[in-house]
C-alpha cells in the first residue's frame, strides 16, 4: 500500500502454513512486487509467472525429498539389517513434511517399515508425537530401531519423551535434519543424535536472485532447489548393528 517509488522490489517470505500465503502474493505482484517463497511448492506460482512475466517470482529451497534420501542412506548404514523406523514429521499440509518422507521412503528401501506421526517444528511438538504413539494400540505391535525426526528440535523432543516414558528405547540411535553448528551438529558431537542433515541456508541466495534480477532484469527458474548434506558425511557413518 505504500507509494509506488516506496514499495520493495520483492518480498521474500517462507510461510508458516501450506498454502503460501496465495491472497498475499497476488496482491503484492499487482502492486509490481517480486515474490520468492521459500521451502513451500505450490500451484499458483506458474500463474503469476504467466500474469507477470517481468517479475522475479520463484520458489527456492532445499532439494527436500534429497534430505529424505539422505536420511534413508543414514537409516541403512546405522542398521544394514533393516528394521522399524518412527518418523517424526512436520505439519500434516507441508510439502516439506511430504516430500521428505517421499524420500526417507524411497532411500530406506523395502527393508525398512516407517510409521510416524506429525509434529510442528518444534521440541514441544516432537515429545508430544512420540507421547501420543506410544499411547496407540499399535505402538505396541511396533519396536522401534531408529528414530527419524525431520529437524533436530523435534529430534530432542522425541528423544526427551522416549527418555522418559520408554527408557529402554533411549539408546536408540536418532536422526535429525537442520544440522546448524550450535543445533544438530552439536547434538551429533555429543552423542545425541547419530546423524543429521545439514540445510543450506535459503535466505541468501533468495536474496541473491532479486538483486540479479534488479542488474539483468532476467527472471528466474520457476524453482530453485539447493543441495543438503549428511553431518557426518555418509561415508564416516557406522553401523549400529540391530537386525543385521
Amino acid at each position: 500500500h505504500a507509494p509506488e517509488g516506496e514499495r520493495p522490489a520483492a518480498i521474500v517470505v517462507e510461510a508458516a502454513t501450506g498454502e503460501g500465503l496465495e491472497r498475499v502474493a497476488r496482491n503484492a505482484v499487482r502492486a509490481g512486487i517480486g515474490w520468492i517463497l521459500v521451502n513451500t511448492r505450490v500451484a499458483y506460482i506458474d500463474g503469476l509467472r504467466a500474469e507477470h512475466p517481468g517479475l522475479p517470482i520463484a520458489m527456492l529451497g532445499t532439494d527436500q525429498k534429497e534430505v529424505g534420501r539422505i536420511q534413508g542412506r543414514q537409516c541403512r548404514t546405522l542398521l544394514p539389517g533393516g528394521g522399524h523406523a518412527f518418523c517424526v514429521q512436520g505439519p500434516a499440509d507441508s510439502t516439506v513434511s511430504a516430500d521428505r518422507l517421499a524420500g526417507l521412503k524411497e532411500a530406506s528401501g523395502r527393508s525398512f517399515e516407517v510409521r510416524g506421526l506429525n509434529g510442528d517444528w518444534t521440541e514441544a511438538s516432537g515429545a508430544k508425537a512420540v507421547a501420543s504413539w506410544l499411547r496407540l494400540k499399535t505402538a505396541e505391535a511396533f519396536t522401534p530401531d531408529i528414530v527419524v525426526s525431520q529437524n533436530d528440535s523435534m529430534a530432542a523432543g522425541a528423544r526427551k519423551a522416549l527418555r522418559d516414558h520408554r527408557p529402554e528405547w533411549a539408546s536408540l540411535p536418532f536422526l535429525g535434519c537442520d544440522g546448524l553448528p550450535n543445533g544438530g551438529q552439536r547434538m551429533v558431537a555429543q552423542g545425541e543424535l547419530a546423524a543429521t542433515v545439514i540445510t543450506p541456508s535459503n535466505t541468501g541466495p533468495a536474496i541473491e536472485i532479486v538483486a540479479r534480477w534488479l542488474r539483468t532484469q532476467q527472471t528466474p527458474s520457476h524453482e530453485i532447489l539447493l543441495p543438503p548434506r549428511s553431518h557426518p558425511p555418509e561415508d564416516q557413518i557406522r553401523p549400529r548393528g540391530g537386525r543385521g
